[in-house]
């Protein structure tokens, strides 16, 4: 349980980060998934560049009609955020479910989704909130769509030496409602079936679906099969429930020691019954 040898970089700027990032070494943020992997010998770099003190990357700030969450804003800042819960209630109802207490102080958003966890938290609700990532690296800086980022299980779009920068989710005015439900493994606090629901209402219609899925595959997506369901419906109880049938059709579902493929299934269509009424409900 102890890590390999590794040189340690605690740059101020991000600049200086991201030169020492470009020449090979790796990128640490709050640790809470790194850190264990390296005790286990699962992961061993070589050198790695601590970027919890450039202050550049922490903040939660609104911009031209969108919320920009820097990279190493904890778990607890986006739980905590008064910006986020009154503009963007699913992202810090999301940040509440992760882990304990412990590691949504040291944790981080940017830390969170560049690991890519499959069971993890926050890639369903980004896929619902249609957020968008900056990545930034040396000499670039490009802006990805969620649904691109998230590639495969651990993998996603960044390429050697970038970093996720900041995170950018909607303003979502009056008449949308959002909620996240999971079924949460006990010891890990991680999604066995995570559902973040997002519906917007327009009289008595439903305008737009977003339902974003964790825990199910080998990486979160948007079952858009059961958005098109939704649309353009009342929200009736069989709607719903008709909607949340098809949010695991034709996903090669997870199967593990903590549930089969066949009753994350099952779950996913409980939980996104749950999600979806709860997203209704909250329609001001």
């Amino acid at each position: 349980m102890i890590p390999q040898r590794f040189e340690y970089s605690a740059p101020k700027t991000l600049d200086e980060a991201l030169g020492l990032l470009a020449e090979g070494a790796k990128p640490l943020a709050g640790g809470m998934s790194l850190i264990p992997m390296m005790k286990l010998r699962l992961a061993a770099p070589e050198h790695l560049v601590d970027l919890g003190r450039i202050k550049d990357l922490s903040y939660i700030r609104e911009q031209g009609g969108s919320i920009h969450i820097g990279a190493t804003a904890t778990h607890h800042d986006v739980e905590s955020s008064a910006l986020l819960r009154g503009k963007c209630p699913l992202l810090a109802e999301t940040a509440s479910h992760i882990g304990d207490v412990q590691v949504r102080n040291m944790g981080t958003i940017g830390g969170s989704v560049a690991h890519a966890d499959p069971s993890a938290d926050y890639p369903a609700a980004l896929q619902a909130l249609e957020a968008k990532l900056v990545l930034k690296g040396v000499k670039s800086e490009r802006t990805v769509s969620a649904e691109e980022f998230f590639v495969d299980t651990f993998t996603t779009a960044l390429e050697p030496g970038e970093i996720v920068r900041e995170v950018i989710v909607p303003v979502d005015g009056d008449g949308t409602g959002t909620s996240y439900q999971k079924v949460l493994q006990p010891a890990s606090g991680f999604a066995i079936v995570g559902i973040a629901a997002r519906v917007r209402k327009s009289g008595e219609k439903i305008t737009l679906v977003r339902i974003g899925v964790t825990g199910l595959a080998n990486r979160a997506f948007r079952a858009t099969a059961a958005e098109k369901s939704l649309e353009g419906k009342t929200g009736s109880a069989a709607e719903v429930q008709a909607a949340a049938a098809v949010v695991a059709q034709g996903v090669e579902a997870n199967s593990d020691l903590h549930a089969s493929a066949d009753y994350r299934k099952h779950l996913a269509v409980v939980y996104a019954v749950k999600a979806l009424n709860a997203a209704l409900s909250r329609i001001a």
